[in-house]
């Protein structure tokens, strides 16, 4: 048995997703994303191809940054995209709000038969399937093996003990050198190494709807993030990103500036484009494992794709049906779907069980093998009511720390008065 199949372990036969009975004709759909214009064009080739064999059905991509995603979702109405790429955390207010439409039937029982079931859980609410998923995103720590050897450094940390101490060899103010690499300015480049570090530790950020972030595997990790920055092992101004990792926090570890960060395995491309030849030097290994921790581990999220609930009937049931084939294994090379053969350009790890076989040499290449052994591990981050905003205040929170405006053991005060009022609130 292969690598992912033990990670995903019973897959199930891949069917292809039927389409609707009733074909809608002299259709217009919009399909919103964040995606650089590379890969949109990769998705409007995909929409051609559908046009070509659906006549009276055209789909327009449309892209718009990643911080304008949301707010473009929520300002759209029944005049807005029709389809839309979301970061499954924002699913349940979404929800709420009547601003997304469940899935039919059909498409609901593909995804609960094709989709491991922690992701299909991801695009449901209460029960109902709302999205398809795509990617699924998993962190580990990458290194530069170059700087490793250069310091006497034989292997990746295992332990956080491990992780100071090579941090520590790494760092080189003179040289301009940071050990380890934090991100700021950007919510989920902050939280989401943080709470992989946290998991690692055995702890976690919210259980039964409350935030445990006043635990001792918490105020360790705030703890942890202290001791880097007070060694100059980070240094904040080193680390600014947006959700393209453009800024300095990938100009340094490009440039051999940063020793180590703990990042998603959606960054390939960007790395292989920053670092041409160069990218040989660069690792992955799993997260390393706290002194509460038992194991390592990782936080994971995913994105699918969701229909307008402002749109007609005839427009949602399109809709769906061009989802339903964009994402089954008709539409792709090999039995993979269009969508897997989209991400794969990127890097991105698909998450639907027969383009995770279809490409499972492809995921066995050296850069994902730290993530992928991390998958069986991974712990999904929260998908709760007011979670966008509980990750926008625990990132500033952290970045407080990083800056050295806060102490480990305020920042942990804080970031639970924080979390329990946003999560109370979002309750009612």
């Amino acid at each position: 048995m292969n690598t992912v199949s033990r990670i995903w372990i019973a897959a199930v036969a891949a069917t292809a997703m039927s389409p609707f009975a009733a074909q809608a004709q002299d259709t217009s759909l919009t399909y919103l994303t964040h995606w650089s214009p590379d890969t949109v064009a990769l998705l409007e080739q995909a929409a051609g191809d559908y046009a070509a064999a659906h006549p009276g059905v055209k789909v327009t991509v449309r892209a718009v940054p990643f911080g304008d995603l949301l707010t473009t979702i929520r300002s759209g109405g029944t005049d807005g995209p029709t389809i839309a790429s979301i970061y499954d955390l924002w699913l349940p207010a979404l929800v709420k709000d009547g601003l997304v439409a469940p899935a039919p039937e059909t498409v609901a029982g593909e995804v609960t038969t094709n989709w491991p079931a922690g992701i299909a859980a991801a695009a449901s609410v209460n029960g109902q399937v709302y999205g398809i998923p795509n990617e699924i995103n998993v962190y580990a720590l990458n290194y530069n093996k170059k700087l490793f050897a250069e310091a006497g450094i034989a292997a990746p940390p295992k332990t956080w003990d491990e992780l100071k101490d090579a941090a520590a060899k790494l760092t080189d103010a003179s040289a301009g050198r940071q050990g380890f690499g934090m991100i700021n300015s950007w919510a989920a480049g902050v939280v989401h190494p943080f709470s992989s570090l946290l998991v690692s530790n055995g702890g976690q950020l919210i259980a039964d709807g409350k935030p445990q972030l006043d635990s001792k595997q918490a105020l360790e990790t705030f703890e942890l993030y202290e001791t880097m920055i007070k060694e100059g092992y980070s240094v904040a101004a080193m680390g600014t990103a947006d959700a393209n990792t453009t800024g300095p926090f990938l100009d340094n570890f490009v440039s051999g500036k940063t020793g180590m960060i703990i990042m998603a395995n959606w960054w390939e491309s960007a790395l292989k484009g920053g670092m041409g030849d160069a990218f040989a030097d660069i690792g992955t290994a799993p997260i390393p494992v706290g002194p509460s921790g038992d194991t390592a581990r990782s936080i994971s999220y995913s994105w699918q794709t969701v229909v307008n609930a402002g749109a007609d009937a005839a427009h949602q049931q399109a809709a769906w049906d061009f989802l339903a084939w964009l994402n089954g294994p008709t539409s792709g090379k090999n039995g993979a779907s269009a969508m897997a053969d989209i991400l794969q350009s990127m890097g991105i790890l698909p998450s639907r069980t027969s383009d995770v076989e279809a490409y499972k040499d492809a995921l066995g290449r050296p850069f994902l093998e730290g993530y992928v052994s991390t998958l069986a591990n991974a712990q999904g981050f929260p998908i709760v009511l007011g979670g966008q905003e509980f990750s926008e205040a625990l990132q500033q929170v952290i970045e407080q720390l990083q800056y050295g405006q806060v102490s480990a053991a305020e920042a942990q005060t804080n970031a639970q008065a924080d979390a329990a009022s946003i999560l109370e609130r979002a309750a009612q």
